[in-house]
């Protein structure tokens, strides 16, 4: 398959890279690779981007895209969010598609989980 007319990479903002890369790692496994104090490249097998320092977060609220990962256990996702530092900030709710929460890392961006089992 052809990576053209594809996303081929993301980046995120991060108060500090380190947190993002910890917390990810954790929530996903996601594979790091350090690039200094400002700026980590991450690969979850799939898409690959990167962190950089800056000191704003991307939320719905202000204009940014919503980055939505997929997950069986919408309860056990929950679960992890919080363990790793992170915050719900929409507990699931039911959409056509299936169920999603929205949360926040620890450098306050938000990002959703969605399943397709209803919750």
């Amino acid at each position: 398959m052809s990576g053209e007319n594809k996303i081929d990479y993301i980046e995120m903002p991060a108060k500090d890279p380190k947190k993002a890369w910890t917390f990810f790692e954790g929530l996903f496994g996601w594979k790091f690779e350090d690039y200094g104090p400002d700026y980590c490249s991450f690969n979850d097998g799939r898409m690959t981007g990167g962190f950089y320092r800056a000191n704003r977060s991307a939320s719905v609220q202000s204009g940014a895209p919503l980055i939505v990962f997929y997950r069986q256990d919408l309860q056990k996702a929950v679960r992890d969010v919080e363990a790793l530092g992170g915050s719900i900030t929409r507990n699931i709710f039911p959409f056509p598609g299936g169920s999603r929460f929205h949360f926040t890392d620890p450098n306050g961006n938000e990002f959703a989980i969605w399943s397709e089992k209803k919750q």
